[in-house]
């Protein structure tokens, strides 16, 4: 039997999931992270993005809006205002967040809306990524 780490992923609204995997990836705000049981201490602040979890040769898809992941030799916890597994995102939602937010950009007044537009820009392109990648793994 592979070696495993426990994986807890919470958002506001609570638990996504909670389980074993022999890999987690996330993309933290200096890149992306592969992390193995007994990986070394950690805590690092997520990107929105997409977080996978591997177990027995099955791939899990999860949508975080950003977040902490801390990460101990035998538990992985993401905590995340906002997370989705990414078969329950909604496409044509996150490709209209993605037209306003353009919009937005475009037509800025301030410092701060720009801000704005720019972090719900990023927000709808992970989703809309993570939506593809949910759709190619489903392919193979």
């Amino acid at each position: 039997m592979a070696m495993t780490v426990h994986v807890d992923i919470v958002s506001a609204e609570g638990e996504i999931f909670s389980g074993l995997a022999e890999m987690v990836y996330a993309h933290g705000v200096m890149g992306e992270l592969g992390i193995a049981p007994r990986h070394t201490p950690l805590v690092t602040r997520l990107k929105p993005g997409e977080v996978r979890v591997e177990n027995g040769g099955e791939m899990q898809y999860f949508y975080v809006s950003g977040g902490v992941l801390e990460i101990q030799p035998h538990v992985v916890t993401v905590l995340a205002d906002t997370a989705i597994r990414a078969h329950d995102l909604d496409e044509a939602a996150a490709e209209e967040a993605k037209r306003r937010a353009e919009e937005a950009l475009a037509g800025q007044q301030a410092d701060f809306e720009y801000a704005k537009a720019q972090a719900e820009l990023a927000e709808a392109v992970a989703q809309l990524r993570a939506i593809e990648r949910l759709r190619r793994a489903k392919k193979n």
